[in-house]
């Protein structure tokens, strides 16, 4: 067993891990932060999508030694300071872009940081930025509607795919 500190949502955390434990066990199982999902093991579906250091990370593929000294940043440090929906939380809510949900951490996440490195983004832009994430329900129609009002632009717009 090996201590890793990390800070998480702006919290001082650590915890002691076996070099095999992924980050996503981590966040999971060690700090109770059962928003970010695993829903393959094989970084296919992007559930598990965290930000480590301002990037954007699958953490089913990440061991949580490498994040050591990290800043991480899960779905529940998305949230404003009060507690209430952050900007692109709101949008998924007001847009219809979750139905059951599971996709959804993932997809705001990977949604933030492509709104981070390009706040305006076109929807083909959205659409190729979200290949690394798999929804099974929406059809990601509404999920890019989410994301291009988060982004302050027109969702009318958005075409059926």
């Amino acid at each position: 067993m090996t201590t890793v500190s990390m800070t998480v949502n702006g919290k001082s955390v650590s915890g002691d891990v076996e070099g095999r434990t992924l980050l996503s066990a981590f966040l999971r199982e060690g700090q109770g932060l059962t928003g970010t999902h695993v829903g393959c093991d094989t970084s296919q579906c992007g559930s598990c999508v965290v930000h480590v250091n301002g990037a954007a990370v699958k953490s089913c593929t990440l061991f949580a030694l490498e994040a050591d000294g990290a800043e991480v940043t899960t779905i529940e440090g998305m949230a404003n300071a009060d507690g209430s929906l952050g900007t692109i939380q709101q949008a998924f809510q007001d847009y219809h872009g979750l139905q059951c949900g599971f996709c959804t951490p993932g997809m705001v996440m990977s949604a933030a940081a492509l709104l981070k490195d390009n706040p305006k983004p076109t929807e083909a832009e959205v659409r190729h930025y979200l290949e690394g994430n798999i929804c099974r329900c929406t059809g990601y129609h509404n999920i890019v509607k989410a994301i291009m009002a988060a982004s302050g632009q027109d969702v009318v717009a958005v075409a059926a795919e």
